[in-house]
């Protein structure tokens, strides 16, 4: 088979950095059995540990998200290395464009049909709402005047944001008319949908689905905080849910949406509210492995590697995720940057010895300088991974470390 990935994610050898560390092409994908080339951007570049000799093709263009020249690189490998039997994108940005390559240069796998169910916020909400589950009131925004007289109708606040988005990149709570109309001019409307802002708890489910839509893993937490919170500058962080009968809610729910959806044979990351009436209400959906912390969390909680799980199914094995034992509990929290960027750090004061449930902790060294940009598994002013037989535990020590980290940066 001629396996084609699109990597974007650098990974670290400095023995601090873990981001992106269970993405381990080399590992996962037989590079003997298979041919295997890459389409890389920079950071992209320094992610693949692969022997060059082992590599049949190595492209690397500016921007990976880039359909045009991610098409022309990988119809440069077909005509270099031979036609391309798998196409491999595993970011939540890079899914749809590759998607579009596949059907364009008649390569197997996923269409953009498939991917719009867990791309396009407003299409996944159409499937959900059809079958009869529960999601926010939404529209497409079409027009200024259609915009304002759904959000009337809705009642604010109201959210806007991508169809396509995620990171909560480009996410607005909206309290009123007014905000509404002044965001508009500056928004691409075509891309953009408007929905009902739902009070509640977030919760996020982590895992695999198989063929015939059949979750084979998954992993029910709470949301410290939530992510749009995050974006305006607030902690985030989340913690494992143990056996109660809320998590067997939060994960009959979860099968429901996937097989309305008819995903299958991918990881996913699904969010929901749970409204102070005890109701359960869709949020969205990806079908990717979720950011930040939590594959990492999940690996050390359960020894199962979504990255492994996926790549391997990609390259033709059937693997089975090891069953979940015994309940354990754990967490993790990001502080974000400080709001006036760029900044140079002058004090980060370690938790780990305060906070004995700290597995681990990124602090960004003194004298660093943190620039803007990056999602989750940026550079932050702190982040945490942390373990515990007790949820309880977990949580209250987050936010012990919400409320007693010392940190300080001058802004440049």
């Amino acid at each position: 088979m001629h396996i084609v990935i699109v990597n974007r994610w650098p990974r670290f050898s400095d023995g601090v950095r873990w981001d992106n560390e269970l993405t381990r092409y080399e590992e996962f994908i037989d590079h003997d059995l298979h041919r295997v080339s890459y389409v890389v951007d920079k950071l992209g570049a320094d992610g693949v540990l692969v022997d060059p000799s082992k590599i049949r093709s190595f492209k690397q263009v500016e921007d990976v998200n880039d359909f045009v020249a991610l098409r022309a690189a990988v119809a440069a490998i077909a005509e270099e290395s031979g036609p391309v039997d798998q196409l491999i994108a595993l970011s939540e940005f890079t899914l749809e464009i590759a998607a579009r390559v596949r059907q364009d240069l008649g390569i197997p796998g996923p269409t953009p049909d498939e991917v719009a169910v867990y791309r396009d916020k407003v299409r996944m909400k159409q499937v959900l709402a059809e079958a009869g589950l529960r999601v926010p009131r939404f529209a497409a925004c079409e027009d200024h005047d259609q915009v304002l007289s759904f959000a009337e109708a809705c009642g604010y606040p109201v959210i806007l944001k991508p169809v396509d988005g995620a990171a909560s990149i480009g996410v607005h709570r909206v309290d009123d008319e007014t905000r509404l109309a002044e965001l508009l001019p500056t928004v691409d409307l075509s891309r953009y949908e408007l929905e009902e802002f739902v009070e509640g708890e977030i919760y996020h489910v982590d895992g695999y689905i198989g063929a015939g839509s059949a979750i084979r893993f998954q992993v029910a937490s709470r949301y410290v905080s939530d992510c749009l919170a995050f974006g305006a500058g607030a902690p985030l962080g989340s913690v494992v849910l143990q056996r109660s009968r809320l998590r067997e809610r939060v994960e009959a729910f979860a099968q429901e949406c996937v097989s309305a959806l008819g995903m299958y044979d991918t990881p996913f990351h699904l969010e929901l509210f749970l409204t102070p009436t005890d109701e359960l209400v869709f949020l969205e959906i990806g079908g990717r492995i979720g950011g930040g912390e939590v594959p990492h969390l999940l690996n050390k909680l359960f020894d199962v590697n979504l990255y492994e799980v996926w790549l391997r199914e990609l390259a033709g094995e059937s693997v089975t995720p090891p069953a979940k034992t015994g309940d354990p509990a754990g967490g993790w929290l990001i502080l974000p940057k400080p709001a006036e960027l760029p900044a140079r750090v002058v004090k980060a004061e370690p938790m780990s010895e305060r906070v004995p449930t700290i597995w681990r902790e990124l602090l960004p060294p003194v004298g660093e300088v943190l620039q803007p940009g990056g999602a989750y598994d940026a550079l932050h002013s702190g982040r945490f991974i942390l373990l515990h037989e007790q949820q309880e535990k977990v949580e209250a020590d987050i936010h012990h470390i919400i409320e007693n980290f010392e940190f300080e940066a001058i802004s440049l």
